[in-house]
Parts: structure tokens; sequence; C-alpha cells
């Protein structure tokens, strides 16, 4: 019987066609139940009793948050930090302190701004007196860990402090599929090489309490393959699908952590240090001045609990707020003299109507690579409605532009002669924040960068002389 069953037709027919459901459903994946409970908002200030409390720290080079569908950008580039926002904390109207990466890590690390860190050219490095984020977690028993691929953030300019382990990932082979589109493909690898090596170090180290950074390049690096080229080919386009490549990338290093049932013991913080422009002030690129395009940036927090919603501070935040408030919600002592300041208050009270007006300053020495020039600073003052670019080397009219930053995001528009008196108010306020006076720690210790290291950093793009 089991003969003539074999060499029936109809049994091959049969067989192929269960050969063909097994076939395509190999081909979706099966959508997971998120592990995490169901919390709400009151349950982030109880943070700091969770005593196995996982930090995952994500830094997206050179990303800007208009290009992100949490911010309202139409494109679908970036579903996994979507769904990270869409149950968890985002912070609407967030900048960084510089358009240059080593200067805006420095403040945000040290939650001071640039003219108090004093890393604003080439040569300098954060002081190995300031005490780093990454220093209390340790003496707070967290295994702190780090992966980075912009020479930038190298230990030898004091990025270092408090990392047990600092570690730049040996590149592997770049697959045929992958696209590395920068004008400069200096950085071997991609950010794969990271994700790999999180996920080893998430196998070994799964049973301890974490603190692990991840730096991402390839956003910076216009890195993409087959199947994240959805955008089209302009630079624009490029930029798009490299943002959703890198979204790809955690959702692989997110499926590990459900998978290893950390999911529901992490927090998730996915911050950039600064943007990218494409010619909405006549330039490309960063690290040249501090318009908006090139300074607006997405922070997004993750609880180890999904809520029921998205939680949204409309707010004015900054990347010097970002550890002050990560450590407050976290019950460790905070940075001392710190000019960012804890978000705590805005974040428990979702704040919605206008907050009091603040100033808010970005920042960049325009010869930061030129070391025989003298130091030009561009600084950026935000102030309620109005924004201010102030170049204290300027003269005439190009020395103060000021927006209406409120109805003018792209600072299109400028209102010097409808409103000489604010103008004229903001230009003081640039004025007195460079004439701040150094942190606790004082001046930032200058480097002596050898061949090897300037090589490396011109590899990724700047003129270093």
């Amino acid at each position: 019987m089991w003969k003539r069953l074999i060499a029936s037709r109809a049994f091959y027919i049969a067989a192929l066609a269960v050969m063909l459901v097994v076939f395509l459903l190999s081909q979706f994946r099966i959508e997971e139940v998120d592990p995490r409970p169901l919390g709400a908002p009151e349950d982030i200030a109880r943070l700091a009793e969770i005593q196995d409390l996982n930090i995952i720290f994500i830094l997206i080079d050179t990303l800007r948050a208009d290009r992100l569908s949490a911010y309202g950008y139409e494109r679908k580039t970036s579903p996994v930090i979507d769904a990270l926002a869409a149950d968890g904390l985002r912070f609407a109207h967030h900048m960084s302190q510089s358009s240059w990466t080593k200067c805006s890590m420095a403040s945000m690390w040290t939650a001071h701004y640039p003219v108090r860190t004093g890393v604003t050219r080439s040569e300098d490095a954060i002081s190995p007196d300031a005490k780093m984020p990454a220093e209390i977690l340790q003496e707070a028993g967290y295994k702190t860990y780090a992966l980075w691929r912009n020479a930038w953030v190298g230990p030898s300019f004091g990025f270092s402090q408090g990392f047990e382990v600092y570690h730049s990932p040996q590149a592997s082979p770049v697959p045929a599929s992958v696209r590395r589109e920068k004008p400069t493909v200096g950085v071997a690898g991609t950010d794969w090489d990271i994700i790999q090596s999180a996920r080893d170090f998430l196998l070994t180290h799964r049973h301890e309490k974490f603190f692990l950074y991840l730096h991402l390049m390839d956003v910076h690096q216009y890195v993409y393959d087959e199947d994240s080229a959805l955008f089209g080919s302009t630079y624009s386009d490029i930029y798009d699908n490299s943002i959703h490549w890198v979204d790809r990338l955690l959702g692989v290093l997110i499926e590990d952590l459900e998978r290893r049932g950390l999911r529901e013991k992490t927090l998730i913080v996915v911050a950039a240090d600064h943007g990218e422009a494409f010619g909405e002030h006549g330039r490309e690129g960063h690290a040249r001045d501090v318009y908006s395009e090139v300074v607006t940036t997405p922070l997004i927090v993750s609880f180890p609990f999904r809520l029921p919603g998205p939680l949204v501070v409309d707010s004015p935040s900054e990347n010097i707020d970002l550890w002050p408030t990560l450590l407050d919600l976290l019950g460790l002592e905070p940075i001392e003299g710190a000019d960012g300041r804890s978000l705590r208050p805005e974040i428990e009270a979702a704040v919605a109507e206008n907050p009091p007006a603040e100033a808010r300053f970005a920042h960049i020495d325009q010869t930061w690579g030129r070391t025989e020039e003298k130091p030009q600073p561009m600084v950026a003052v935000t102030e309620g409605a109005y924004r201010l670019v102030y170049r204290a080397a300027g003269r005439g009219a190009r020395r103060a532009e000021l927006y209406e930053y409120e109805s003018d995001r792209r600072e299109a528009r400028r209102i010097d002669a409808e409103q000489p008196e604010v103008r004229e108010r903001m230009m003081g306020l640039a004025q007195s924040y460079l004439d701040q006076e150094p942190a606790s720690w004082g001046d930032a210790p200058e480097i002596e960068l050898d061949d090897a290291q300037l090589q490396q950093l011109r590899a990724l793009g700047y003129d270093i002389q």
C-alpha cells in the first residue's frame, strides 16, 4: 500500500504543497509578543527601585531628528526606532551642543557647554579631572562597556573614563551587497561589527548589571544595502537609506535582548551627536556651522515596561540635559557643576504648554581643525520663539542672524530688521556665554596627535592641518 501511495501522483502533489507552505512560512517572521509588562508614566519615577536595571545607550552619529518617522518624517525610515518611541518617551525639541562629534560628545558626557569643557579644537581633550557618567555608573555597580568606530571619541581624547572596556571592534569583510556612498569612506567595516560585538557582550554578561554604550557610524558614512535602498539615489535619499539600514541593525540587537530575557530589565536610550545639512544654508555635511539642521537631534527613551501610548515632552531640551536626567531617574549622584539639568519634572508632567523661556546654546569653533589659526567661535542661541546665529569674529549683518524659530524651523527668513531689540539682547546672551569661566576641572588638556591618528581622523572626511 505504501509503495502504491508513494508512486501516486496525488502524493507528490500533496508533498509539493506542504513544501510550498513551509517555504512561504519561512519567509515571514512571526511577530513576537513584546515581553515587557504594561506600565504607566508614574512608573518612570520608580526606575531607581529596579535593582538589576541595565542601560544600553545607542549613539547614532550624524542623525538629524526630522529624518525619523517618529518625528514626523513622511518616509518610513525608522520602524524600529519608531516602535521604541511609540510606547516610550520622546523629546520633541531636542538639540546637540555642536555639529562636530568631539565637541558635541564632550558636552554630552560632561553635561557642560563647550565653552566650559574647553573641547572646541582638534587637539583638545576632556580633562581627566572631569567625572564622567560611566565613572558614576561603575561606582554604582554597573559593568561598563563601550563599542565605538569614530576616532573623535577615541580614548586619547578622554572618552574612555569610567569604562572597564572601551573597544573599537575589528572590521569584518564588507559584503558586496553593502554600499558606502560617502565621498570619504575611511571607516573600515560597518555597524554590523558593533552589533555583533554587542551580542557577544550580552551572551557573556547577561547575568550582570551592565551599561553598554554603542557609537554607530554608518549614517555618517552613508552605508546601506540592497534591502535598505528604498528611497532613491540622490545624496539626501542615500542618507535616508542608511538610516533604514541602521534601524534594521538595531532590530537585530533588540531581538537578541528579547531572546535572552533582557528586554524587560533594560533601559534603551537613542540619541545623536549632531545632524547633517543638505544645502539648507548653502552647505552639505556638518562640522562647519550651528544652524538648526546640524544640531537638531533625536532623544528617545524606551523603558523596561511599555507605556500605554507615546509620552512626548514638548519642552526644549539639550544633550547636556541627557545624563543629568538619566542619573536622576536612576537615583545616582549628579554631575558636579553641570550646565545641563534633569528633565524629570517635564517627564513626569509631560508638559504640553510652552515652558518659561530659557536660553540654549550650540557652539563650534570654525577653525577647530586648523591649529595655526586663531579660534573663530560660532554660537547659536535659542530662547523662546527666537534663534540667533552669532559669529564672534564676524562683522556687520553677517555677525548675527535672527530667526523666528518657532514658526521657521529651517531658519529660511531673517528678521533682524524687524526685531532689532531682540537681536541685540540675544547677541548679549551669546557673548555672555562665550565669557563664561571654564568648568571646575579647569582648561582642556591639549593632545599631540601622531601621524597615525591624523590619518585616521582625516579618513572621516575632516580637513585637519
